[in-house]
């Protein structure tokens, strides 16, 4: 049967990837939304004139191209957004670019006249967690959502999935990515944000390929009503749960360059507060979809990976460590986002924010004191909605019982049972009150430290 999807987002990594996939199923029929830029002109230019292709040259944060786009699609893979490490660099333009793209997304897709059947599928983050360290280390979609006040990335994620968790569509869902594994990684891992992750910080990976085929399938499979309206996490299983010691270790191996302990030092990395953690349950996902290749880790490094390797890293075999530990370390130094660079210019924000002090810094151990302590892969977690009746049967005093456990309170006066998606007046520990939706709330996990909304116009 043949499908109209709108692709946004197709010039970046997850999105080319499912535009590669999308094209070879000859019942779809794709439009994209991309900025005229020269470099995604050159990307898209073999799609100019396909039969099958529809270019809409826009922007995101402009709703008639937004509504442009939309024309005729049954199902919507909106990808498109700032991303880090971009996104750290420009934390306002990131809030505008995300939060205004979800809103003129729905606001098109509800204009549509197939609006009750029409499939909008966002694609939010692991960051919108924050930081899980071990022993606490797993994370799932119900919980909740606790990202730095200076992570602005992490913030739009969750303002703009708010808009898609609370829009009135039939047909929405969250897929919450984590860090993704493709071949360019390599030549963009010469960038400061690599110190940034606590080497003994945890990631469960996605491929590159898998995430695409999760695309392909989800527009090829026809899911169940209970599919929707709810939030999963993307990632390719349980082997590719990896501390960033045990990353940068396969990732050095692939591309012929030293182990860390030679060209790195441990004082050069964070010890805290960057987003990650392991899933309770990225399973659901394949489930549904079937979407992973199952490919283990330690081949998918040393024969996917090193093969899409640039000729010119093999030169990492004959240059002397000593000169690549120097490369290195004058990207730890970088002016703005050099950890090294915070600690010699006495950057106290930073400093606070990812070493704590000066002090927790100077007290970093060497490689002869680190130990690679991989965490328990079990998982005790379970989810708090795990303690409420089925959805269908939510009432006012499960939500003022869910409320209460995380130290705050319901404070609407009415609710009607089952109703899901009509925004609650909430307060946070803090005493901050805010509204969302009880799927929101308890599935999404928003139960905001802070009033997250206050970040929209900083």
């Amino acid at each position: 049967m043949e499908k109209n999807i709108l692709l946004t987002g197709a010039t970046g990594i997850m999105g080319f990837e499912t535009l590669k996939q999308l094209i070879k199923n000859e019942s779809f029929y794709i439009t994209l939304l991309a900025r005229s830029k020269k470099k995604n002109r050159k990307k898209l230019k073999k799609f100019l004139h396909h039969d099958r292709v529809r270019i809409v040259w826009g922007d995101l944060c402009n709703y008639d191209d937004v509504s442009n786009a939309m024309q005729g699609a049954d199902i919507v893979l909106h990808l498109g957004g700032m991303v880090t490490p971009e996104a750290d660099r420009y934390p306002e333009l990131t809030m505008k670019i995300n939060v205004t793209a979800a809103e003129n997304i729905v606001k098109a897709a509800k204009a549509q006249p197939n609006a009750d059947r029409i499939k909008v599928v966002y694609i939010g983050s692991v960051a919108q967690l924050g930081p899980k360290n071990a022993p606490e280390h797993f994370g799932c979609s119900g919980d909740i959502m606790n990202p730095l006040p200076v992570d602005k990335y992490a913030v739009s994620k969750i303002i703009a999935e708010k808009t898609f968790a609370e829009s009135g569509l039939n047909y929405w869902v969250s897929l919450r990515q984590s860090a993704i594994l493709y071949s360019d990684l390599i030549k963009k891992g010469f960038n400061p944000i690599i110190f940034h992750v606590p080497l003994l910080g945890v990631l469960e990976w996605s491929t590159i390929e898998d995430s695409g085929r999760l695309l392909v399938k989800l527009c090829e499979t026809e899911l169940p009503d209970t599919f929707w309206k709810n939030f999963y996490n993307i990632s390719s299983g349980n082997s590719y749960r990896m501390t960033n010691y045990e990353f940068e270790t396969r990732l050095l191996e692939a591309i012929y360059c030293p182990p860390p302990e030679k060209i790195f030092e441990p004082n050069w990395f964070a010890i805290k507060n960057f987003h990650g953690c392991w899933y309770s349950d990225a399973d659901l996902l394949e489930d549904y979809l079937h979407f992973r290749d199952n490919i283990p880790v330690e081949d998918y490094f040393l024969h996917i990976l090193r093969k899409q390797t640039p000729w010119y890293f093999r030169l990492a075999k004959i240059v002397p460590s000593g000169i690549i530990k120097w490369i290195l370390k004058r990207i730890a130094y970088h002016k703005t986002e050099g950890t090294l660079h915070w600690i010699q210019s006495g950057n106290e924000e930073k400093i606070a924010t990812y070493f704590g002090s000066v002090e927790e810094w100077k007290k970093i151990p060497s490689w002869e004191n680190f130990e690679n302590n991989h965490p328990s892969e079990e998982c005790k977690k379970r989810k708090r909605q795990d303690d409420l009746p089925s959805t269908s049967q939510w009432k006012l005093t499960d939500m003022q019982l869910f409320a209460s456990s995380l130290n705050g309170k319901c404070l609407s006066e009415t609710m009607t049972e089952g109703d899901l998606d009509t925004p609650l007046l909430w307060q946070n520990a803090n005493g901050d009150t805010f509204r969302a939706s009880p799927r929101y709330v308890v599935l999404g996990g928003y139960f905001p430290e802070k009033k997250i909304d206050e970040y929209k116009n900083i």
